[in-house]
C-alpha cells in the first residue's frame, strides 16, 4: 500500500539543502582529537581549539551518495534492532509495512509496579519484565524495560545485557554509555550468535551513540560511536532536535537540523573506514511550551513523526522504525490511549519498519507493566486496522449467498459467517462489545484496566528456563565478571 506523504519531493530537497548548508557554514563541535584527525584527513576544515568542523557541501553530497550505493552491498545485514525499534540495511520499498515490529525497553529507572508505587526498579523487576515480553505475541524485540538500579552504573548496562540474554529470543537493542562497555556487551553479543560471522549477518545487542542538539557530539558519545566502528558494527547516529528549545520550533527546521546532525555521524562514520554499515536516523520533536519537557507524543508531534519517516525512506533510503507507542501522560487514562494509538498507526501508515518502545508512561522516563499489555494490545489493533491483501473472489464477493438469503434475510446462522467471522471481525481480549445493561451488572469483567493488570500479574515472575545453554552462560558470566572486576 502507498504510504501517506507530508512531504512534496521538492520540499524534502529543501530540507536536505539547508542541513547541508547548516554542516558547510555552521558547522557541528565534535569534542574528540582522534575524531577530528579522522575528519581532517577526510577534507573537512577542522578549528581544533574550538574543536569545530565544517563539513563542505561537496563532501556531504559524496556520504549521501555513498550511504545510498551501499545499500546495494550483498554483505550487509538485511535489518538490525535497534533500541527503540530497528533499522534497514536493505534496499527497501517505502510503503506501508504490515509486518512493521513493535520493541519493547527504554533502561527505564523508575517502575510503575502492580500495586500502583511508582519507585526505582531492582533485578526482580528486570527480570520479571523480560517474562512479560516473551509471553506478549505482538513484541518482536526487547532492550530492557527497566534497569537494576542497585547495580553501579559504570556496570549496569553490561550485566542488564547479560540477563537480558539469557532470559529471551527477543533481543533487540541496548543502552552503552562507555566505549569499555562496547567492547564487553560485543562479546556478549558474540557468545549468543555463535560466531563474529553470525553476528555480522543478523546484529542484535547493538548500542548507540547520539549527538547532542544542536550540533554538539560530546566526547563521551563520539567514543562510543567509534568503538561501535572499529568493531565493525552497523551503526545509526541518533538526534533527538526539540523545537522551541535546542532547534526552531517550526517543523522544517526541526528536521534540517535532524538531518544535518545525523548527516555529520555519517561523514565521520566514512572518515573512519570506507566499508562502514551505517544510516541516518532523527528523533524529533518540541518542546512543551508549558514546561519545557521534550514531547515524546501528541498530534504535533505525530506530523513530525511522519514527515520524518518519509524523509529518511524516500529521499535518503535510511528506512527505519520510530519511537512510537508513547505518552507523556503519568496515568493510564484518555490522554495515554489516545497518544499511544495514534503514535502507533500515523508513523505506520506514514511507512514507518517499526514501532517502540512500548510499556512507558511519563514521557519515556517510567515503565509500567500493565500499560506494557494494553500497548501490546493497541499494536494488535493496529496491524489488524491496516491488515493486507485483501481477497477478493467467489467465496469472499459472497454473490451466491446474498441471493440465497434475499431482502431482508439474516446471516447470524449461516456456515459462511461461521466459516470467516474470525478472519474478518476482531474480537478484542481487552474490550469486548456489550450492552449497556451487562456492561452495568458486571462492570468489572468488561474494565480493560482490571484484566490488564490480572494478565500482567500472572507473568510478573521470573522465567522459568533460560534460553541460552549452560556453556553459553558461563562464558556469558566469565565476560561479565572480567567486566566488572577489571
Amino acid at each position: 500500500m502507498e504510504p501517506l506523504r507530508i512531504l512534496t519531493p521538492s520540499q524534502m530537497e529543501q530540507i536536505d539543502e539547508a542541513a547541508q548548508s547548516i554542516l558547510e557554514r555552521t558547522g557541528v563541535k565534535i569534542d574528540s582529537a582522534e575524531a577530528l584527525g579522522y575528519l581532517t584527513r577526510f577534507g573537512c576544515p577542522v578549528d581544533k581549539d574550538t574543536c569545530l568542523v565544517k563539513i563542505p557541501r561537496h563532501l556531504s553530497r559524496q556520504v549521501i551518495a555513498k550511504m545510498r550505493q551501499d545499500y546495494l552491498r550483498p554483505d550487509r545485514p538485511e535489518r538490525m534492532p535497534v533500541r527503540f525499534s530497528h533499522v534497514r540495511f536493505r534496499p527497501t520499498k517505502h510503503q506501508i509495512h504490515a509486518g512493521f515490529t513493535v520493541s519493547a525497553g527504554g533502561f527505564c529507572c523508575f517502575i510503575h509496579d502492580l500495586s500502583g508505587q511508582r519507585r526505582l526498579a531492582n533485578r526482580d523487576d528486570v527480570l520479571a519484565a523480560i517474562n512479560m515480553v516473551n509471553h506478549l505475541d505482538q513484541i518482536d524485540y526487547t532492550g530492557l524495560p527497566i534497569s537494576d538500579q542497585s547495580m553501579p552504573a559504570e556496570h549496569r548496562p553490561v550485566v542488564m545485557a547479560a540477563e537480558l540474554v539469557k532470559w529471551t529470543r527477543k533481543i533487540g537493542g541496548i543502552e552503552t554509555f562507555t566505549k569499555e562497555q562496547v567492547r564487553w556487551v560485543h562479546e556478549i553479543a558474540q557468545v549468543v550468535s555463535g560466531s563474529a560471522e553470525e553476528f555480522r549477518q543478523r546484529p542484535a545487542l547493538v548500542g548507540y551513540a547520539e549527538l547532542r542538539t544542536p550540533l554538539c557530539f560530546d566526547r563521551n558519545m563520539v567514543e562510543v560511536f567509534l568503538e561501535h566502528l572499529k568493531l565493525g558494527i552497523p551503526q545509526t547516529l541518533d538526534t533527538m532536535p526539540a523545537g522551541g528549545s535546542t532547534a526552531p520550533v517550526t517543523a522544517a527546521a526541526i528536521l534540517a537540523l535532524g538531518a544535518a546532525e545525523s548527516l555529520a555521524g555519517m561523514v565521520l562514520a566514512y572518515a573512519v573506514r570506507a566499508d562502514a554499515v551505517v544510516a541516518m536516523d532523527i528523533t524529533p520533536s518540541y518542546a512543551d511550551m508549558h514546561t519545557g519537557l521534550f514531547k515524546y507524543s501528541g498530534c504535533d508531534r505525530c506530523n513530525l513523526l511522519m514527515a520524518r519517516v518519509q524523509l529518511l525512506s524516500e529521499y535518503y533510503g535510511c528506512p527505519t522504525g520510530v519511537h512510537g507507542g508513547k505518552t507523556d501522560s503519568c496515568f493510564y487514562n484518555e490522554q495515554a490511549g489516545a497518544e499511544k494509538m495514534s503514535s502507533m498507526l500515523l508513523p505506520v501508515l506514514a511507512g514507518a519498519v517499526g514501532i517502540g518502545t512500548v510499556g512507558h508512561i511519563e514521557n519515556a522516563v517510567t515503565f509500567s507493566p500493565l500499560q506494557l499489555v494494553i500497548d501490546n494490545e493497541l499494536a494488535r489493533q493496529v496491524r489488524r486496522a491496516i491488515r493486507t491483501p485483501w481477497v477478493v473472489d467467489e467465496e469472499t464477493l459472497a454473490t451466491e449467498l446474498i441471493h440465497t438469503v434475499g431482502p431482508g434475510g439474516n446471516y447470524l446462522s449461516e456456515i459462511h459467517t461461521a466459516a470467516h467471522f474470525r478472519d474478518e471481525v476482531y474480537l478484542s481480549p481487552l474490550s469486548p462489545v456489550r450492552p449497556w445493561a451487562e456492561s452495568q451488572d458486571k462492570p468489572d469483567e468488561f474494565d480493560q484496566t482490571r484484566k490488564a493488570r490480572q494478565l500482567a500479574a500472572d507473568w510478573w515472575h521470573k522465567p522459568k528456563d533460560p534460553v541460552l545453554s549452560e556453556e553459553q552462560i558461563r562464558e556469558i558470566d566469565s565476560i561479565v565478571k572480567r567486566a566488572t572486576q577489571g
